[in-house]
């Protein structure tokens, strides 16, 4: 139980949670990536995505064969960054894409 007598484990865990299990899983894009004539773009029912620069290095990876942990791990790679700032960033990207239904975890 939390300090706040609730049986919910606090926010902090169940995110912290939600990014162990993606890490786990490969995650696979739902909707098309294109790349138009000056920028990609996602394409969902009804929807149109711009992903910064940013956000296409992670969507190239998101191939449904690959886990977060291992997206993170190129990406670190790729640009000399720190892991855990990648890993949160990569966490927060793909859980706001899932909950609008444009990728599976």
């Amino acid at each position: 139980m939390s300090i706040l007598g609730s049986s919910r484990p606090a926010p902090s865990c169940r995110r912290r949670r939600e990014r162990e299990r993606a890490a786990e899983v490969p995650a696979r894009r739902q909707v098309p990536l294109r790349e138009t004539r000056q920028a990609w773009i996602l394409l969902a029912p009804e929807k149109l995505f711009l992903p910064d620069a940013i956000a296409v290095e992670i969507l190239k990876r998101v191939d449904g064969r690959r886990t977060s942990g291992e997206i993170v791990d190129e990406l670190a790679a790729a640009f000399q960054a720190p892991r855990d700032v990648i890993e949160r960033d990569v966490a927060t990207m793909l859980g706001d894409l899932a909950a609008k239904g444009t990728i599976a975890l």
